[in-house]
């Protein structure tokens, strides 16, 4: 049976709530969001990306990153939206507050699970986060490098050889 939702958005469900792993979350729904800019849930898409961003900073400790994050996705998320897109969007909005308060307040992070309200949809996540080999709920992997400093770790060489020719085609064209 074909999903309600994008492939992406429920990888990126099985990763927050899963692995924890949220610049995946954030690369999966990004590049979801850019191949789709017609879709009704754009706002929505940069919302749950900033979301994930918001988390991946404060959890590395970069507060004024996980706070502009998180303002940028308040700004963006529209209740009505969310609850189409299967998400209990009056629980989600008042956990993302509480965060960012949390955040702006200096307290440590913790993790904040995506409320889920379409029976299906959970399903179908939880079933990706099992392929994944996690475990719904599971907390973050504090002690995991490769998790906390995936920005870092990343092979860029791809972005960088991408960047180098844009740059000569611009200059060559001048």
């Amino acid at each position: 049976m074909r999903s309600a939702y994008p492939e992406a958005y429920v990888r990126f469900l099985a990763h927050y709530q899963g692995d924890r792993d949220f610049f995946e979350c954030h690369e999966l729904l990004e590049e979801y969001w850019k191949e789709h800019p017609d879709s009704p849930y754009r706002g929505e898409w940069v919302g749950l990306i900033q979301a994930a961003v918001g988390m991946y900073h404060y959890r590395r400790g970069n507060t004024a990153g996980a706070v502009k994050s998180f303002e940028g996705s308040l700004r963006r998320s529209s209740p009505e939206r969310l609850r189409a897109l299967g998400i209990d969007a009056e629980l989600w909005l008042e956990r993302l507050t509480e965060t960012l308060r949390a955040a702006r307040s200096g307290e440590p992070y913790k993790d904040v699970d995506l409320p889920v309200a379409d029976a299906a949809l959970e399903a179908e996540a939880r079933a990706a986060c099992e392929a994944l080999g996690a475990k719904w709920g599971d907390p973050s992997r504090m002690e995991d490098p490769e998790l906390l400093h995936r920005h870092a770790r990343r092979d860029r060489s791809s972005v960088i050889e991408a960047r180098r020719q844009a740059y000569e085609a611009r200059r060559a064209g001048r």
